[in-house]
């Protein structure tokens, strides 16, 4: 029995549609590969055109921004610390490390790193806890939570100027708070918080820990809803009651977040300067003493008749190691508790 064997149909117009190696379609392929070489030929899906630039051309706009707005900007601060620039510009001239030995010995730096330090440690704290606390409360499905969680965070959305000018209401000798409380005969006159140096500083902290708890409150939310909730369900079953099963489970389960939080919130409290202005003035409180780190910057930088721009730019410099500090010390933290 004789078998058939099939011939391969050609198709008319092939020979010339397939490129043979070495023609000029396949070199100009293999020119365009070598100039912009791309993934390996098994890639899958759209990798397999891409370019090894395309990252970062999409990468680029926020590199220049980080560049300009970022980088320049502190390596400028930092060689205008060794000079004697004037805030509007003109000749300045090398004064080596004369700035930052005139800083170590003006007590006006030493006042405003203290009450920057002292803000952050006061504040911080509160911070942490006050929003966690909040959130447990509101974390619960109940009939009008939404309203609550709604208000607790209207002050995040308000103007820090517009904020700081309520609270002045508030707090002025003859504003509402005072007003009340003489009404109710608690005390017999009004408690200065506007022109006591102590008591500017602890109101603008309470100005910032107003602000700011229903911002951090989301961060809580999130966390708290990564904890089990079986952990809860058996505790309860032993006998724990709302109060430890808060500081066995809770805390522990959003430990992550209360770092997270504590370290943006003492990057934060260094950096505090509209709550000192809106209710210590322009000043800075009474003779300045209520003046933060970037208040005094503010004041001996950028005065454009008395100020130095290089000192203050040393005292800029000062400010970022200090939370280059702060913020070092919190990943060590961090890692120390996660091991």
């Amino acid at each position: 029995m004789a078998t058939q064997t099939t011939k391969p149909v050609s198709v008319p117009g092939a020979e010339r549609t397939a490129s043979a190696p070495g023609t000029a379609p396949s070199r100009i392929r293999r020119l365009g590969r070598a100039l912009l070489p791309g993934p390996a030929t098994d890639a899958n899906g759209a990798a397999l055109y891409r370019r090894w630039w395309l990252p970062w051309l999409w990468s680029t706009p926020a590199i220049v921004c980080a560049v300009v707005f970022g980088v320049f900007p502190f390596l400028n601060t930092v060689l205008l610390s060794f000079t004697n620039a004037k805030p509007l510009g003109g000749a300045a001239s090398f004064v080596g490390l004369s700035n930052y030995t005139r800083m170590l010995d003006d007590s006006d730096f030493w006042l405003a790193t203290r009450n920057s330090i002292l803000y952050a440690v006061i504040v911080v704290p509160l911070m942490v806890l006050l929003p966690l606390m909040l959130a447990v409360l509101v974390e619960k499905n109940l009939p009008g939570i939404g309203f609550f969680r709604s208000a607790f965070y209207t002050p995040v959305l308000a103007s820090s100027v517009v904020v700081g000018l309520s609270w002045q209401w508030l707090l002025a000798d003859d504003g509402l708070i005072n007003t009340w409380l003489q009404k109710a005969h608690l005390i017999q006159s009004a408690i200065p918080f506007l022109s006591d140096s102590w008591l500017i500083l602890l109101s603008a902290m309470g100005l910032t820990l107003w602000k700011g708890l229903g911002w951090y409150m989301i961060f809580y939310l999130a966390a708290l809803g990564n904890v089990p909730k079986e952990l809860h369900e058996a505790a309860s079953m032993d006998g724990a009651g709302a109060v430890r099963r808060f500081w066995h489970i809770t805390m522990p389960g959003v430990r992550q977040a209360m770092m997270l939080v504590g370290t943006l919130t003492g990057i934060g409290s260094l950096r505090v300067f509209t709550e000192i202005y809106m209710l210590g003035s322009s000043t800075g409180g009474p003779g300045g003493a209520d003046r933060t780190l970037p208040f005094y910057i503010r004041d001996v930088g950028l005065d454009p008749i008395t100020g130095n721009a290089g000192y203050g730019s040393a005292v800029s410099v000062a400010l970022f190691v200090l939370t280059l500090g702060l913020t070092l010390l919190a990943q060590r933290l961090t890692k120390e508790d996660e091991a």
